[in-house]
């Protein structure tokens, strides 16, 4: 295994983990930001107001994105596994 094969492994591992987890994070900053305005313009004090409306949206946003998570994930098993058949022959 040459380093260029170990570098372009951790670049497809980056590049997966980014496709994967940035639908959610985005959409957790999103929602915490809104609350948060909610909070201010209504003068709320509730430090766990915005844990709730976060967890429905992550759970939502996890419904609606399975399918292209489980395309991403399959796609990035599918290269890792051919990488390996190549290099172990």
């Amino acid at each position: 295994m040459t380093p260029e094969m170990v570098m372009t492994i951790g670049k497809e591992t980056a590049i997966a983990l980014l496709m994967i987890a940035s639908p959610m994070l985005i959409l957790a900053v999103v929602v915490g930001v809104s609350v948060t305005i909610f909070q201010t313009v209504t003068n709320l004090k509730d430090q766990t107001l915005t844990f709730v409306p976060k967890i429905v949206a992550i759970v939502l946003a996890l419904i609606f994105f399975m399918p292209f998570i489980l395309q991403t994930l399959t796609s990035f098993t599918i290269k890792i596994f051919t990488l390996a058949q190549t290099i172990a022959s």
